[in-house]
């Protein structure tokens, strides 16, 4: 496929940026039938948060062009062969993983309204309504505005000019392959929906992954790729589960517990290679220490912020105080990663664990220094939850760069999980 000429002559109707309900990534549809069973009646509300507000999205992106690829996404609906797929699709070792009475729902399922208003040069996009419906807004309403503010560089640019740039993109994604190649017992994953520069490039990515690293490529965390290219559909749960939840208690002492109760209803869902724990929302050695004996059975962990070194040891150290084998469990690295970091943190734990890695932005984004002041830059738009039922949610982060909520809540949080002093890191992506 010849991208460049696609971006070039680019007609809105053969390439709309969200071309279908399962562009998304394959934990929010494990999330969503979770939330479909757990939480039916939680209101919740999403809005959009650029962290890196020197890309001034409002002024890059028409209002208009914008509003119209929402509404495209409202108008859409699952295909009989996207639903065959997910109905009958082994995933994860197991046949049915989605319930009949949640496929019926979301063979009905029209995306919610949304709200957008532009506040100076960002803007303002907000999702309010029934949480098992408004969180599956999130994945699309990135990839959109990511993708149009690629547009909006691409656009300036001619033919040759595309065509140079694809080929340098190109040749970079290859090259860090061939180095991810010379490692030997890697496992890695595509986890780059997201932040990806365009669904098309996403889609080239993976399939260079799929010539280049053969049975070292695992999968991707985009479901209607996996379909597409037949690999697995990768992905377990996100922070967003244990921020709900936490915003829903009562108390002090149901706030401390609202992390473990959602991964008790996970547990009571899912088994083996979906038992996946994330503990940073609210600092990982706080959660692993007070953390039920139960826990240390599921297969592994996922690292997600602060210094991933370090994210992994306090797992292994913890596996081995409650008695288990730490190389038996699996070790996920998905933060900001790129073949230095991957290459680094292989060696560090290969044989102490099973490591796996979840390779994002920096896979389906880099574009770093191939235009001129650096317009096609990746920079870090998060869409989070940040109400449940009129209450506002928190993240702590194991990077204080990366927690969010009203400060006060925050100081509360911190409390209560006792979490003290904790090192900064730059937020990439």
């Amino acid at each position: 496929m010849d991208i460049a000429t696609r971006v070039y002559n680019h007609k809105w109707k053969i390439d709309p940026i969200i071309r279908s309900l399962i562009d998304t990534d394959f934990y929010k549809l494990l999330m969503c039938q979770s939330v479909f069973r757990n939480k039916p009646d939680t209101t919740v509300t999403f809005s959009l948060i650029n962290r890196s507000t020197h890309v001034p999205l409002a002024r890059l992106i028409d209002e208009g062009e914008l509003r119209e690829q929402l509404d495209h996404i409202r108008s859409l609906s699952l295909s009989r062969g996207e639903s065959t797929w997910l109905r009958g699709n082994t995933f994860y070792g197991k046949r049915q993983m989605f319930r009949p009475d949640f496929m019926e729902w979301f063979e009905g399922l029209r995306l919610p309204p949304y709200h957008l208003e532009r506040k100076g040069d960002q803007y303002e996009l907000t999702f309010e309504g029934k949480w098992h419906e408004v969180m599956l807004w999130e994945i699309p309403a990135l990839a959109v505005l990511m993708e149009l503010r690629s547009r909006a560089v691409l656009d300036k640019m001619g033919r040759f000019e595309l065509q140079v740039l694809y080929a340098r993109a190109m040749t970079r994604v290859w090259e860090k392959i061939e180095r991810l190649r010379e490692i030997d017992g890697l496992t890695i994953a595509d986890f780059g929906t997201r932040r990806r520069h365009s669904f098309l490039w996403q889609d080239w990515c993976v399939q260079a992954m799929i010539e280049g690293l053969g049975e070292k490529f695992t999968g991707t965390s985009n479901c209607l790729i996996a379909m597409r290219r037949e690999v697995e559909a990768i992905g377990t749960n996100a922070h967003e589960l244990p921020m709900v939840y936490s915003a829903l208690a009562d108390s002090d002492a149901d706030l401390a517990q609202a992390p473990y109760d959602v991964l008790s209803d996970w547990h009571d869902e899912h088994e083996g290679n979906l038992r996946i724990i994330l503990p940073d929302t609210y600092g990982t050695q706080g959660f692993l220490d007070r953390a039920p004996d139960w826990l240390a059975g599921w297969t592994g962990i996922r690292i997600d912020s602060g210094d991933p070194a370090k994210g992994a040891e306090v797992a292994i150290n913890w596996w081995k105080e409650r008695g288990e084998d730490p190389a038996e469990k699996r070790v996920i690295f998905s933060d900001g990663l790129d073949v230095p970091q991957i290459q680094d943190l292989h060696a560090q734990f290969s044989g102490r664990t099973k490591v796996s890695f979840g390779w994002g932005t920096l896979l389906t984004n880099d574009f770093r220094g191939l235009v001129p002041d650096d317009a096609l830059a990746p920079f870090s738009l998060v869409c989070k939850a940040v109400a449940a039922n009129g209450r506002p949610t928190v993240k702590l982060s194991d990077n204080p760069e990366k927690a969010m909520g009203p400060p006060e809540e925050i100081a509360r949080y911190k409390r209560v999980f006792g979490v003290g002093e904790q090192e900064r890191q730059d937020v990439i992506v």
